[in-house]
């Protein structure tokens, strides 16, 4: 299975650390984000990784080459300007094939990834959940007995982690839009699946949380 990290972002809320570094390579416990992802995917057995980049793109695929350093293959997908979620997805899926694949956001850390046997055959999507946290109270989703809701409540927050059938996008025109309505689209069709994991999760956003990542990751912190 192949995994896409998205990493075309402007990082906005992380200025002025991204004026003249874009996020993905922004350091952390002493390596780019972005590397701390292509180590771990490794480690899980994903090797053939596509990453799509737009803002300082040369700066990032000038950094990670192939991905022959990280044992791994890297396929780039550019954009001349940022195409959302769902849209960067698109453009890259000639990378990406016709099956199932991870897909990560560049900017989010959690110690968990999902097993590619999670995805069910009739379901387009795998989503993995975590505790609210404090800049998220009112979470995303509903997860019961492994299947993913709009709610009620209590609802979860979704990590930026899920594995995802092409078909869930395939279908859209090209441009920018976002993933998320065609998530809430096959939620509601009852073809989304889900799992809660208590592991370690940051949604790398903003540069205090940043900092939270880097103590956590620092020796004698619960890093992985």
């Amino acid at each position: 299975m192949k995994a896409m990290i998205l990493a075309a972002g402007l990082g906005k809320r992380m200025q002025p650390l991204t004026d003249h570094c874009p996020k993905p390579l922004l350091p952390v416990a002493g390596k780019p984000l972005i590397v701390h992802h292509l180590e771990r995917l490794k480690r899980a057995g994903f090797d053939q990784i596509v990453i799509n980049v737009s803002y300082r793109a040369d700066q990032i695929i000038e950094a990670l080459g192939d991905g022959g350093a990280y044992g791994v293959s890297i396929q780039w997908s550019r954009e001349t300007s940022p195409l959302e979620t769902g849209g960067g997805i698109h453009k890259a899926l000639p990378l990406l094939g016709e099956a199932p694949f991870l897909l990560i956001n560049g900017d989010v850390w959690c110690d968990h990834l999902p097993s590619e046997h999670a995805l069910a055959a009739d379901d387009l999507a795998h989503l993995v959940l975590v505790d609210n946290p404090d800049h998220h109270p009112d979470g995303d989703f509903a997860l019961r007995g492994g299947r993913v809701f709009q709610g009620p409540a209590p609802r979860l927050t979704y990590t930026g982690i899920s594995l995802i059938r092409p078909e869930l996008i395939a279908g859209q025109p090209a441009g920018a839009f976002a993933l998320a309505p065609l998530l809430r689209d096959a939620i509601n069709a009852q073809h989304v699946s889900g799992e809660h994991t208590a592991r370690h999760w940051v949604d790398v956003g903003t540069p205090a949380r940043l900092a939270e990542l880097e103590n956590h990751l620092q020796p004698g912190g619960a890093s992985s």
